[in-house]
């Protein structure tokens, strides 16, 4: 994001286990193909941490995934999360797969949330046809609510991308690029495959999914107390939202299963300032390409 970082951390600082997903300038990133390596007060801490949730709470959190994340909306309404104006500039293909100038774009972004990505998207590029859905109504509702929202540029509607079909709301090989930002980390491990079995219905042959998401080792997986652990790098926020952390290796077999081509998997390495507690912070995201063939092998 073009704001600053410090804003963002002094907000998600009075919110337990959750650190902003943010982007600035390249000069204060840096992209890697391996993760960090742990100090080990770091490793210590994690190596103690093996006792999962129980399988009942942890049935529980699943069923009440989408409660939770409307409850999530209802605390925060539209303000948690501030725009995302580095989408264009983090993902090339928001305006390279256009072949002429003025081409008409069509986007699908999965898991908008309040429009925080695709409003400032909207508004850059007037060529821009979007669909978005999420999995909250409440999120769903915010959407169409915002003054910007605009029925003959934008289709919003609620969608449980792990069982909805995405084919009854757009047609099938029409989408241009598809966003999956900091979303598919909220979705059990198990359930991950399926998102990216609806989606591949709509993508248009030889097009892209742009992945960014929470990286192994990031800094929000290290405050996670005892007691939040779901599984391999999966936890569970005191709110009830949960949040997966990834590897290259993990997310490329996750894609190339499903039958899309990894164009792109990196790590993006930052360290941030948490003005409100007075520490610079590791953050580590996963930053990716995806793409679907132009024939189905």
């Amino acid at each position: 994001m073009d704001e600053s970082i410090m804003s963002q951390e002094d907000v998600f600082a009075s919110h337990p286990n959750v650190i902003a997903p943010t982007c600035e300038g390249s000069a204060f990133q840096k992209k890697a193909h391996s993760i960090r390596t742990l100090s080990a007060e770091e490793a210590e801490k994690l190596a103690r941490d093996q006792t999962l949730i129980s399988d009942f709470k942890q049935s529980k959190l699943e069923k009440e995934a989408q409660k939770n994340w409307d409850l999530f909306y209802k605390r925060n309404s539209a303000n948690f999360f501030k725009d995302r104006h580095w989408t264009t500039r983090e993902f090339e293909e928001l305006k390279a797969c256009c072949e002429f100038k003025n081409q008409k774009l069509t986007i699908l972004e999965a898991g908008c949330g309040v429009g925080n990505c695709l409003f400032p998207l909207l508004e850059e590029d007037f060529n821009i046809f979007a669909y978005a859905c999420d999995f909250s109504p409440r999120a769903v509702e915010y959407v169409k609510k915002n003054p910007s929202y605009n029925i003959e540029r934008c289709k919003v509607f609620q969608c449980d991308l792990t069982k909805d079909e995405l084919l009854e709301n757009i047609p099938a090989d029409s989408v241009d690029v598809v966003l999956l930002i900091f979303v598919l980390s909220a979705i059990h491990p198990d359930k991950m495959h399926l998102v990216l079995q609806n989606i591949y219905k709509v993508l248009k042959p030889g097009k892209c999914v742009l992945f960014r998401d929470y990286g192994l080792y990031d800094h929000s997986m290290l405050r996670f107390k005892s007691g939040s652990k779901l599984g391999d790098n999966f936890y569970v926020r005191q709110d009830g939202t949960r949040s997966y952390f990834f590897t290259h290796e993990f997310l490329s077999q996750l894609f190339m299963a499903e039958g899309y081509e990894q164009v792109v998997n990196e790590y993006v390495l930052r360290e941030t300032v948490n003005r409100k507690e007075g520490l610079c912070v590791p953050r580590i995201f996963l930053q990716s390409k995806f793409r679907k063939p132009l024939s189905k092998p």
